[in-house]
């Protein structure tokens, strides 16, 4: 197994492309010649966290968000020492996404939207955004359990994840911006100052998560790769 520090750095690298490419996307948007809208936004998305758990998870497993991380402590498949790591490493490669973004962009773009930190509609309340982040979630960590952990699972790198989120922005963009992954929603609210309800992308996406986990592991997976 890789070592810890170079298992972290491959957690940084890629929640940096995650960040730096979705949040590009946002911004992108407002150029006259992007006319892609919330698909193309969540296509964006979609992609880039396909690519780079694919691109990671022979080094680090490719968690590329804290709840997936510690949906997996909860399974008892990682140990808490790399999910301190990991986690830490996943918000360092989201603000350098942000910042990165930030620097590149004209600040006319950018600090109209906050840097794409995601964003709760005014005609739901804070439970239903908690909600509905943790829902999502339990859809993006089944996706991990069901094709990335369980070795039966046909080999299709993240790209099952990355589809779960696809559609994940595409429902719950217009109502919490979907973040689904604390990171994603940490770096650019740290980089723009823009701490409004950022509750809601910790507490739903943890819960999600951890509830995912468990009923994969104790439930859904093959008896023999249940944590003993």
């Amino acid at each position: 197994m890789p070592s810890l520090l170079r298992r972290s750095v491959a957690e940084a690298l890629g929640t940096f492309g995650y960040v730096f490419i979705g949040v590009g996307s946002v911004a992108s948007k407002y150029f006259p010649d992007a006319n892609y809208g919330i698909f193309g936004i969540a296509t964006a998305h979609a992609l880039v966290l396909a690519v780079m758990i694919t691109a990671t998870m022979s080094i680090s497993g490719g968690h590329l968000n804290p709840a997936v991380t510690i949906g997996l402590l909860a399974a008892r498949r990682t140990t808490g020492q790399t999910a301190v790591a990991y986690i830490a490493a996943q918000l360092a490669g989201a603000v350098l996404g942000a910042w990165a973004v930030k620097s590149i962009f004209p600040i006319g773009v950018t600090r109209p939207i906050a840097l794409g930190t995601p964003a709760i509609a005014g005609n739901i309340q804070l439970w239903q955004a908690i909600t509905l982040e943790a829902i999502l979630t339990f859809f993006l960590v089944s996706a991990v359990f069901g094709t990335v952990v369980n070795p039966e699972a046909p080999k299709v790198g993240g790209f099952g994840v990355g589809l779960v989120l696809l559609f994940d922005i595409l429902v719950g963009g217009p109502l919490t911006g979907a973040a689904v992954n604390p990171a994603r929603a940490f770096g650019p609210a740290l980089v723009a100052g823009q701490w409004v309800a950022h509750a809601v992308y910790w507490v739903g996406p943890i819960l999600g998560g951890v509830v995912a986990a468990l009923v994969w592991e104790h439930v859904l997976l093959p008896k023999r790769e249940r944590a003993g």
